[in-house]
C-alpha cells in the first residue's frame, strides 16, 4: 500500500507540474505575441508618420517637370517601406485593426495620387485628404492600444501640430 501511494503522490506530483508548465508556455506565448504586435503597430505608426512628411516635404519642392514630381513622390511612396509594414498588419492584426490600417494607407495613397496630380500643399482638397488621414489614423491607434490592452489616449499625439501636420489653432 505504500508503494501504492508514493506511486500516485508521484503521478499526481508530475500532472501538476506539466499543468503548471503548460500554462506557463501558454502564458509566455500570450506575452509573446503581445510583444510582437507593439512591434508591428510600432513600426507601422512610425512608416505613416515618416511618409506623411516626406511627401509633403516633396509636394513643396520645387521639380524640374511634373514627370520628375510624380517619380520622387511615387518613389517615396514605394521606398518608404509601408508595403512591407502592410504586409506583416495583414499577417499579425485583428481584423479590425487590419481594416483600421489599410484605410490610413489608402489615405496616404490618396495624398500621394493628389500631389501627383498637382494638388497643391495646403489647398482645400489637401486639407480634406489630411483630415482623412488624421481621423482614420486616430482610429487606427485606438484599435491597437485596445488590442495591446493599454488605455485610451487622453491627449493629442502633438500640442504643436494636430491630425493634419499643420500648427494646431488655438
Amino acid at each position: 500500500m505504500p508503494l501504492l501511494s508514493t506511486l500516485a503522490g508521484a503521478a499526481i506530483g508530475i500532472v501538476a507540474t506539466l499543468i503548471a508548465d503548460r500554462n506557463r508556455w501558454r502564458h509566455e506565448d500570450v506575452k509573446e505575441l503581445l510583444r510582437l504586435r507593439l512591434d508591428i503597430y510600432t513600426q507601422y505608426t512610425t512608416t505613416v508618420k515618416v511618409l506623411g512628411e516626406t511627401l509633403r516635404a516633396l509636394a513643396e519642392r520645387e521639380h524640374p517637370s511634373d514627370d520628375e514630381r510624380a517619380l520622387a513622390l511615387r518613389g517615396a511612396f514605394r521606398d518608404s517601406g509601408i508595403a512591407i509594414a502592410s504586409e506583416r498588419m495583414w499577417l499579425i492584426a485583428p481584423q479590425p485593426v487590419v481594416r483600421a490600417s489599410n484605410s490610413v494607407f489608402h489615405c496616404l495613397r490618396r495624398i500621394c495620387d493628389g500631389y501627383v496630380e498637382g494638388i497643391a500643399v495646403s489647398s482645400p482638397e489637401d486639407r480634406a485628404h489630411w483630415e482623412a488621414r488624421g481621423k482614420a489614423a486616430a482610429k487606427m491607434r485606438k484599435l491597437m492600444r485596445e488590442d495591446l490592452g493599454v488605455g485610451p489616449l487622453t491627449e493629442r499625439h502633438s500640442l504643436l501640430l494636430n491630425d493634419n501636420n499643420n500648427p494646431a489653432a488655438p
